[in-house]
């Protein structure tokens, strides 16, 4: 099963959604299932400098006084998910080149962990995910050589995202053709996971009783 999810790595729900849907996603792979799950861009202020700004001040002069409220709020959801989410460290940027090296990471199997760190590296860091020497160094942890390829994927799929009238992350699409907007309980995204299985005879098999002694596809045989 594809699944494509369309995110900023700036994006509090964005950042709950990938740590909620992974989970669900472990427990399909766990019962045989098959998941492909590509990382895809989106960009809450494409405006924004590379230099970065202090990001509370920035959802203040956008949202109003009541950017802190809605920023408790999410912190508080984000920790019954184990997540750290620290505002008054967290620096705003723009994320184009986050998500090139997230494409760039993608093309060496490393998509989903690359924009796993990104987002540590924002919400509980407090790094400029904008700034060059930071996304090197962030990608030398994740093991990702970066090329400095990717700009023209990203516009492309900025550009898709667009088309396909997205207007908010995260998004999770299923087979190009089956959606889940926002940061969705784990169980409704398991039960998603399930729903597409089904219709596209992608569903693994189901286990009627716990597995016994026997031989694996080693030639090991249990004695």
């Amino acid at each position: 099963m594809k699944v494509e999810i369309f995110s900023d790595v700036v994006c509090p729900w964005c950042y709950i959604g990938h740590v909620r849907f992974a989970r669900a996603a472990e427990r399909f792979r766990a019962r045989g299932g098959t998941l492909e799950v590509t990382m895809r861009p989106f960009q809450l202020d494409p405006g924004a400098s590379a230099q970065g700004e202090p990001a509370l001040p920035a959802l203040e002069r956008k949202f109003g006084a009541n950017a802190r409220q809605m920023t408790e709020r999410v912190v508080t959801t984000a920790a019954g998910d184990g997540l750290r989410l620290d505002y008054d460290k967290a620096v705003a940027a723009n994320t184009f080149e986050a998500h090139r090296l997230i494409e760039v990471a993608t093309r060496q199997g490393f998509g989903t962990e690359m924009a796993e760190r990104l987002f540590r590296a924002y919400f509980t860091e407090g790094r400029n995910v904008g700034d060059a020497g930071v996304l090197g160094e962030l990608a030398a942890e994740a093991g990702v050589h970066d090329d400095g390829k990717g700009a023209e994927e990203v516009r492309g799929q900025l550009a898709r995202a667009r088309e396909l009238g997205i207007t908010g992350v995260p998004l999770f699409l299923f087979e190009g053709k089956f959606a889940v907007s926002g940061a969705q309980p784990e169980e409704t995204f398991a039960a998603a996971i399930d729903e597409v299985a089904e219709r596209t005879g992608q569903a693994p098999i189901t286990q009627l009783a716990a597995p016994a002694d026997g031989c694996d596809d080693d030639g090991y045989c249990a004695v």
